[in-house]
């Protein structure tokens, strides 16, 4: 069976999943499972109503391995190939999954390493099992980080961790990505989606306006600081239903229906 990206849509909470799954290869990423997940989050992006919480998640118990090294010697060898593997396909599927508005909640079993770390690093939130284990050790196999994912991995772990996890070529287990901040909340291996769950049902209930707003803020900080065009119309939300309820609400002592 090959591998595939499955979308499965917003329930009843509004809270839908996107599922890596590529049987007997712990969810490796194929080529066309790129392309697939580029698709998936531009298509998120243009969604209305959009979802109000998204969990990224691998199939049978594993996050993602990385890239399907099998296909590898089909374009590695070749410059442009492989530029055009990282710079036409890689970094355009990672940077569709920033671009989404909506927050994204990974959650994390088994290896989540090569790919699987910049995939994981692209959500928002981070759910992992004690077992779980995270780097990006591709010196080890000869190659180094394309430079627009090292950009995005850096932007979102820090370039303090991002230099060590490249330059050692080491995996963290679970318990040390979260002292580092790779991921905020550490579970047994068995209830990792449960927790994830129920951290997308908390987020679900807060405004998606204000959590819509907060990453596009987030967003442009990270890539140097807010623009113009955002601070111009960030105010609009002044007169909108969300924020007449929520400040109602907590004036009437009640939980805000957004």
């Amino acid at each position: 069976m090959t591998g595939q990206i499955r979308y499965h849509a917003a329930d009843a909470q509004g809270i839908a999943r996107v599922e890596i799954a590529h049987p007997g290869k712990l969810n490796a990423l194929s080529v066309a499972m790129w392309g697939e997940l580029r698709s998936v989050f531009e298509a998120l992006k243009a969604q209305a109503p959009a979802p109000r919480v998204v969990v990224v998640h691998g199939a049978d118990g594993a996050f993602v391995a990385g890239a399907d090294i099998e296909e590898f010697p089909r374009f590695r060898f070749d410059e442009e190939s492989l530029r055009s593997y990282h710079d036409s396909l890689v970094a355009p599927a990672l940077r569709a999954m920033l671009d989404v508005d909506v927050p994204l909640v990974a959650a994390i079993e088994g290896p989540c390493v090569g790919g699987g770390l910049e995939i994981a690093a692209c959500c928002d939130l981070r759910v992992a099992g004690r077992g779980a284990r995270f780097g990006i050790p591709v010196a080890r196999l000869g190659f180094p980080v394309a430079p627009r994912e090292a950009e995005i991995l850096a932007e979102r772990l820090g370039l303090p961790l991002v230099r060590e996890l490249l330059l050692e070529a080491r995996l963290l287990d679970a318990a040390e990505a979260q002292r580092r901040g790779v991921v905020q909340h550490v579970v047994d291996d068995d209830a990792v989606l449960a927790q994830a769950r129920r951290l997308a049902e908390r987020v679900a209930a807060l405004s998606p306006q204000a959590l819509a707003l907060n990453k596009q803020v987030l967003r442009q900080i990270a890539q140097g600081g807010t623009n113009a065009e955002l601070r111009d119309r960030f105010f609009a939300f002044a007169d909108s239903r969300e924020h007449r309820e929520g400040l109602a609400a907590f004036l009437e002592k009640r939980e805000p229906k957004f």
